[in-house]
């Protein structure tokens, strides 16, 4: 990828959709954090004898409610608020959430920048949480797997519209997923953690010329659906539990309403009240 993603891409159609990758585009959201995310956490922070407490609080904020997809640092962060309130107080937690709520990028070079201007032992341990992170993940192997349908569905909504990913998920292991399983092709640009958060990339994506209402965000989380309000985009969910027939629906259903102006309003909403009835 570019190191300017945003500069090398040029709609070359009247229609963008826009797609989230875990839990979203990639049934991978579950394995990532059952075995990398979370046993990571309690590794590096040598925080085993509170295992009991930290594993269901992470799945919960991560996977099974409204925070599903949730930035990795917020998770951490919410995760060391939790356990503050529960009497255990980690060293270094106050310094990491400080700057996961002033940070304007929160990705491991902007804590590595961070780091390297002087931050103390809380936003070391956090890096090194996150690249021990990385590097698990990249040890589970080929454990990745496309959604059914999704495959389908991206091939034809890229002949109609352009195309990108927006995820908050680490860019160079997103590049290297997408490209294994052969998704890459049906997308025009591929936007990680470092192109900035899913609001400012979708911003970024809509101020290149497309007309109001020609912005389409499919993700599975409510904070994929924040950040397409935050840039006026539309949003369509990808039910957990119901990919495939959620993929389906979006080509046979919802790509030809959008194309053709009649997404927003009632249908949409129809769609957003199934999504809150999941992620209570």
């Amino acid at each position: 990828m570019s190191e300017n993603p945003f500069s090398a891409f040029t709609p070359k159609k009247e229609w963008l959709v826009c797609v989230d990758s875990d839990g979203c585009a990639m049934d991978t959201m579950d394995s990532k954090h059952h075995q990398a995310f979370c046993p990571q956490l309690i590794r590096v922070y040598g925080l085993e004898e509170y295992a009991g407490l930290i594993t269901p609080h992470w799945m919960e904020v991560n996977l099974y409610s409204r925070t599903r997809g949730v930035n990795r640092f917020k998770g951490l962060a919410a995760t060391m608020r939790m356990l503050a309130e529960h009497g255990v107080r980690v060293p270094g937690a106050d310094e990491l959430c400080t700057w996961v709520e002033k940070a304007p990028k929160l990705s491991n070079p902007a804590l590595e920048e961070a780091v390297a201007a002087g931050g103390g032992a809380g936003l070391q341990k956090a890096l090194e949480w996150s690249r021990a992170v990385n590097a698990a993940i990249a040890a589970m192997g080929d454990d990745s797997r496309p959604f059914p349908g999704c495959r389908e569905a991206l091939a034809a909504i890229h002949v109609l519209t352009d195309t990108a990913v927006v995820s908050s998920a680490n860019s160079e292991a997103l590049a290297e997923e997408w490209t294994r399983h052969g998704l890459v092709q049906h997308m025009d640009v591929v936007l990680g953690q470092d192109a900035g958060t899913k609001e400012a990339c979708l911003s970024a994506l809509s101020a290149k010329g497309y007309a109001p209402g020609h912005v389409l965000m499919v993700g599975d989380a409510l904070g994929d659906l924040a950040a397409a309000q935050h840039a006026d985009a539309l949003f369509y969910p990808i039910l957990v539990g119901k990919e495939k027939t959620s993929w389906e629906r979006l080509v046979s259903e919802a790509l030809p309403r959008f194309l053709a102006g009649t997404f927003a309003g009632a249908y949409q909403e129809q769609l957003l009240a199934e999504q809150r009835e999941i992620l209570k």
